[in-house]
């Protein structure tokens, strides 16, 4: 008897997200969720095509409306969904912003873009998209920083 291994390979849903820092505050987007409104950095998933940089820049973009630049790679995480099956994979770069020159089109659900200090963010844990979002920001302030060297696209 075959065994069809496809129907049980595993695979994460690979993500990315943006840490932009300015005069001591984090841009972070306000977003609709089925748990209700949640605090996220502008983060969202790899689609076909892009390189992990394309893809943080887009979203980056089409969240908050600013222009990043990713300057190195803060870390790689994995963490199950809260509400699911589903594990993501999150590549956290972190890196320089410029706003935007227009008023945005965010995505849809993205109902606020704010600038916050950590201790604002640390406060509301419960808000936060997933626990992910604070250690991206810890690490981050902890000086953890990789070249974006380390990346290989070999497509």
């Amino acid at each position: 008897m075959i065994v069809n291994n496809k129907a049980r390979q595993w695979k994460p849903n690979a993500t990315v997200a943006a840490i932009i820092e300015r005069d001591g505050r984090f841009l972070m987007i306000e977003e609709e969720t089925p748990g209700g409104l949640r605090l996220n950095q502008p983060a969202g998933h790899l689609e076909r095509g892009e390189t992990l940089l394309q893809a943080v820049a887009r979203e980056a973009r089409e969240e908050s409306g600013w222009l990043f630049t990713p300057r190195g790679l803060t870390g790689i995480y994995l963490a199950d969904a809260q509400d699911g099956d589903i594990t993501y994979m999150r590549f956290a770069f972190h890196g320089d912003a410029v706003p935007p020159s227009s008023p945005p089109q965010l995505d849809e659900g993205i109902v606020a873009v704010h600038w916050l200090a950590y201790e604002d963010i640390a406060a509301q844990t419960a808000r936060l998209r997933s626990p992910v979002v604070l250690q991206c920001l810890a690490d981050y302030r902890n000086g953890i920083a990789y070249p974006l060297q380390l990346i290989r696209d070999l497509r």
